[in-house]
């Protein structure tokens, strides 16, 4: 990563990374994207049953991890993916906190937000401005997305830095509610940025960062992403998904017996060589995960002093 990338992301509170993922890197996801929802024309031409989850509610789009595609779990932990949050973070202690994909359909619901900010439903307190407490959300593209498709748009902390806490949500126009600005927004729209970009394109920005979805215009449409949050280890306060609630899930065992040490790690799995691993405590790990290679954790206790 280029030190205009970190600095961006420092400055403006957010980074644009057109085509940042491969083709390659996409491809085994995309390949299982259709089991989980429907193709651009099943959902218009009605031949899918599935198109009646989306149209009442644009957050009805959302599946959140672990996905019925081990592929795209696994890319929400792809080598790529950590090394960004390492540089940008400046920190390998990270876990992730949140891991969601989104399909969004041309005519299902209205994708047009008001510019906000997303930590009410990420941290229990309210975003720091010292490095070491930051929060990386990551949109991630798995098709194209020009601006006919929504991208998401996102203002510059040279324009915001001055907002408090509440309101949080900021109409063009102004609105009324407990955490929403009454006032005329619309010099902050003006100073929007596109999110557009190609498939594979990664938007990195902070949770202090103002941003909104957009609407879907062009005709018969489709859009798929993923929607990711890292933290620091240490930012205890911003553990959105509790993924213990989540480890007896089918789809949970299928993606830790194809992960790696350093992407469970992020999960909350100690390291190899952390005191946890111990003959008894690896042996039922074996039983619980008995097809999760435990060689790496093994090898390291076994060259462990005192272990």
């Amino acid at each position: 990563m280029d030190n205009g990338t970190a600095d961006a992301w420092r400055t403006d509170g957010f980074v644009i990374l057109p085509g940042f993922l491969t083709g390659n890197d996409l491809a085994a996801a995309l390949g299982e994207v259709e089991t989980m929802f429907p193709t651009p024309e099943g959902f218009h031409d009605g031949t899918d049953p599935r198109r009646t989850r989306y149209v009442d509610d644009e957050f009805d789009g959302i599946d959140e991890f672990p996905f019925s595609s081990t592929e795209l779990s696994l890319l929400a932990v792809h080598p790529r993916i950590i090394q960004l949050a390492e540089d940008l973070l400046r920190q390998t202690d990270l876990r992730i906190s949140s891991a969601e994909a989104w399909a969004k359909y041309t005519g299902a619901v209205s994708y047009e937000q008001a510019l906000h900010r997303d930590y009410l439903n990420q941290t229990i307190l309210v975003p720091s401005t010292e490095n070491r407490y930051q929060q990386l959300e990551l949109f991630v593209f798995l098709v194209d997305v020009p601006e006919e498709l929504g991208p998401p748009h996102l203002v510059s902390w040279d324009h915001t830095d001055h907002l408090p806490m509440n309101p949080n949500f900021y109409p063009r126009g102004g609105g009324a509610g407990e955490f929403v600005s009454a006032a005329d927004n619309s010099h902050l729209y003006a100073a929007e940025q596109s999110g557009a970009g190609p498939a594979g394109t990664v938007i990195a920005f902070n949770t202090r960062t103002f941003h909104r979805g957009t609407r879907l215009r062009r005709s018969r449409g489709a859009r798929y992403s993923m929607q990711l949050i890292y933290r620091p280890a240490e930012v205890d306060w911003g553990q959105r998904m509790a993924w213990a609630a989540r480890s007896h899930m089918p789809e949970w065992y299928e993606f830790v017996h194809r992960a790696t040490p350093r992407q469970l790690e992020l999960f909350g799995f100690p390291p190899p060589g952390h005191q946890f691993w111990t003959a008894e405590t690896l042996d039922g790990i074996q039983q619980r995960y008995s097809k999760l290679d435990l060689r790496p954790w093994r090898d390291a206790r076994r060259f462990t002093p005192g272990a």
